[in-house]
């Protein structure tokens, strides 16, 4: 049975199309505002997916846009209804801040999911116990163990059901063989590395060191890609996290260099073989 939409899925829809019906009718923010005699804050709000709309204040904005499509409208209108409620990660808000719980929106609404890890296996791969043997250096356990039930429950929804991205991972050699946890823990987690690569929508390739330096050496990063939208860029860094949708020439510089690494890493047969060879260095079970 289908999962049903989310409704950050919803104000998304409706904040790509108001966006887009504003620039249209030739408005600024500030006119669309002062014609409805709304704040201007509601506007930027509405416009940035951050907010649910009503059906009354959807149609007033598609009136002063002058959206006439019949069609159109009852898409957005059923899209109006579905934007308000809580979003699947809401019951996770004590171990979110609020970066993540907009990158998070952008990503239930990715066509794509490309990725490099340099350092750690990235967390869409985690197995429970890899992820608590990352994280128990750096919080209380209780905090620990709320941070890997959202990272399983993101899993599932990125790898569950007919709705889900693609996903392209490149993982740096590095993370393959830094120890996490004890040596059963990286067996399973190597293991598990290895059948998520039998997955339908998984690409997975291994950036072996001998690749050597490139743009990306000191950093990982995601990029989602969406067919109605701009790509985003997310960066983790010592400084925190940043969602990048405006800087284009950053987000290209990104692109190549994902295209760059996926050009030297390895595919296939190669990648499982060195995966395998990173078991070994961990005993056998």
């Amino acid at each position: 049975m289908p999962r049903p939409l989310d409704p950050s899925l919803n104000r998304r829809r409706l904040r790509i199309e108001l966006r887009r019906a504003r620039e249209k009718a030739e408005l600024t923010q500030r006119e669309a505002a002062e014609a409805l005699e709304w704040s201007l804050s509601k506007i930027i709000r509405i416009e940035a997916g951050t907010v649910s709309l009503s059906v009354t204040d959807l149609r007033a904005l598609l009136n002063s846009y002058r959206v006439t499509d019949a069609q159109l409208v009852s898409e957005l209108e059923e899209a109006a209804r579905g934007s308000k409620g809580q979003s699947w990660w809401t019951p996770f808000a004590d171990v979110l801040n609020p970066p993540f719980t907009q990158y998070l929106g952008y990503e239930s609404a990715a066509d794509t999911v490309r990725t490099y890890h340099a350092i750690a296996i990235p967390g869409f791969l985690h197995t429970e116990d890899y992820a608590e043997a990352l994280l128990a250096p750096l919080a209380p356990q209780e905090h620990v163990r709320r941070v890997v039930e959202l990272r399983t429950a993101r899993q599932d929804r990125l790898f569950e059901g007919e709705q889900s991205p693609e996903l392209m991972f490149v993982v740096d050699e590095a993370a393959l063989r830094r120890r996490i946890g004890d040596p059963a823990v990286m067996r399973r987690q190597l293991q598990h590395v290895k059948n998520m690569m039998e997955h339908p929508r998984v690409t997975l390739q291994v950036l072996p060191f001998s690749a050597g330096a490139h743009y990306a050496t000191l950093a990982s990063f995601i990029l989602l890609g969406f067919k109605d939208d701009d790509d985003l860029l997310w960066l983790e860094h010592a400084m925190g996290q940043i969602a990048v949708r405006d800087d284009h020439e950053l987000i290209a510089r990104y692109q190549e260099c994902f295209a760059l690494l996926t050009d030297m890493a390895l595919k296939g047969d190669d990648a499982v073989a060195l995966i395998d060879a990173a078991a070994r260095d961990f005993g056998t079970s």
